[in-house]
């Protein structure tokens, strides 16, 4: 997967999006951003951020994924990778579901994901340098190169979903003390019923997190 850095850019997810579009990316890549002025976060909410924290956008065609995982669950699978780096270095942030990024209580980062043509596009973004009210900065300090380069070797391996799903089904309890926003409405996730593809049963209905 090429790897590329630039000084500043209005969003990587779109940059990405549209490169795609134009059939000016062709092949894996991997993009951030030392800068992002106007990123997009989950519910196409704005993500308000700082020059030193991750602005994240990469694309793999879908052949390249682990042929056992649900494409409705890329974005848990990205995050569980990615939370793993950072556990690896002692951080205690933890994937909330579906794709955000926790320490105790309060978010530090997220994940989104989408489809266009046979390439699957993700993004991240992680507070490490600043973090906007009622929000937490990463509690390690990690260069924003190292930690691409070492995102991007994880996503090389290919993990199986399987491997991954069974150490999630254990974080995912903690998620059960909070709350998801869906179709417009506030639900608990305290009775939420996990399933084996990263769906969960919400009020009689399978909800998924690809978004």
């Amino acid at each position: 997967m090429e790897i590329i850095c630039i000084e500043s850019i209005d969003s990587t997810h779109l940059f990405l999006c549209e490169q795609i579009r134009n059939k000016k990316i062709t092949k894996n890549t991997a993009l951030y951003a030392l800068e992002q002025t106007q990123g997009i976060g989950s519910r196409e909410n704005s993500w308000q951020s700082s020059k030193g924290n991750l602005h994240l956008s990469f694309c793999l065609k879908e052949k390249d994924l682990p042929k056992d995982l649900p494409l409705a669950s890329v974005s848990i699978y990205f995050a569980y990778l990615f939370k793993e780096i950072l556990a690896d270095y002692g951080s205690k942030i933890w994937l909330k579901w579906p794709n955000d990024l926790y320490l105790d209580d309060k978010k530090t980062g997220g994940i989104m994901s989408t489809k266009i043509s046979d390439f699957v596009i993700g993004g991240i973004g992680l507070n490490i340098t600043f973090a906007p009210e009622n929000r937490a900065l990463c509690d390690i300090k990690i260069s924003l190169e190292y930690l691409v380069k070492e995102f991007v070797k994880k996503l090389e391996k290919k993990f199986l979903w399987k491997n991954i799903f069974s150490k999630y089904m254990l974080e995912f309890e903690k998620s059960r003390h909070f709350s998801i926003h869906h179709e417009g409405k506030i639900f608990s996730l305290k009775d939420a019923c996990l399933y084996q593809d990263g769906s969960i049963l919400l009020d009689n209905k399978r909800v998924y997190s690809l978004r």
